[in-house]
């Protein structure tokens, strides 16, 4: 797997580039990425490769926050809904 093949539309090539980009923003276009990747792939692997291209040199950038974020909203296990999704732990 490639860059070209994980983001084909150069979404995270751009908001690297972009001055002043916010936070905000940055999780738009990573939410626009991720439901673009396809059935029965990884998000997690995904997620590792752009992270392994840009986080080295753009380490303080909102977008690496994101995807830090985003990798580690995939690894949590788990759905909460209804009632349980309510309740208070403790």
């Amino acid at each position: 797997m490639n860059m070209k093949q994980i983001d084909s539309r150069g979404l995270f090539e751009d908001s690297y580039l972009i001055e002043g980009i916010t936070e905000g923003e940055c999780r738009s276009i990573f939410l626009d990425w991720a439901i673009g990747i396809p059935v029965g792939q990884d998000p997690k692997a995904w997620i590792k490769i752009v992270l392994q291209q840009y986080q080295p040199k753009n380490p303080d950038h909102p977008m690496t926050k994101v995807l830090s974020e985003g990798l580690g909203a995939v690894n949590k296990k788990g759905r909460r809904g209804g009632r349980k999704g309510r309740e208070i732990d403790g």
